[in-house]
């Protein structure tokens, strides 16, 4: 298998992490449909989701697969008067990563993270290492290291 960015950046860090494949398909990209193929908990596999502001700051969001960003408690934590989701066609460009294999470490440019603190919950959480059909299953505190994150209530 090869190396991604981000499982790069883990091993440059020292953070131990586990790498999970999983059959996908281009008709389900989710991350509930990750989580039901890989056998995991929706509420393990956490979905990274870019949004930009109308001063084009872009934040990024990681959350459990089967939640959903509250645009009130994101605007009111990143100070933006409004957020959307980038569009599909500018993911790639903003991050260097694809739909259905974003992952919230090794994006092209660190953006402003956070983690949904519901992920303390868990002793471990899994998120794309980058590359469809690949998720990384990590701490989540060396996620927050490693991400250069900051835990949020944003859900």
């Amino acid at each position: 298998m090869k190396k991604t960015n981000a499982m790069r950046i883990l091993e440059s860090l020292g953070i131990e992490y586990e790498v999970l494949s999983y059959e996908w398909d281009e008709e389900h990209l989710d991350a509930v449909h990750a989580s039901q193929t890989a056998g995991l908990l929706p509420q393990q596999v956490f979905k990274t989701i870019v949004m930009q502001d109308t001063d084009k700051a872009v934040f990024v969001f990681c959350l459990p697969a089967d939640f959903s960003v509250s645009l009130k408690k994101a605007r009111a934590l990143t100070g933006s008067r409004d957020l959307d989701l980038i569009k599909l066609s500018q993911l790639q460009d903003l991050t260097g990563y694809i739909r259905g294999g974003c992952s919230p470490l090794g994006m092209k440019k660190h953006y402003p993270t956070y983690i949904e603190e519901l992920a303390q919950l868990e002793e471990h959480i899994y998120v794309s290492a980058g590359q469809r059909g690949l998720q990384l299953k990590i701490k989540p505190a060396d996620l927050v290291h490693a991400a250069n994150a900051a835990f949020a209530d944003f859900t």
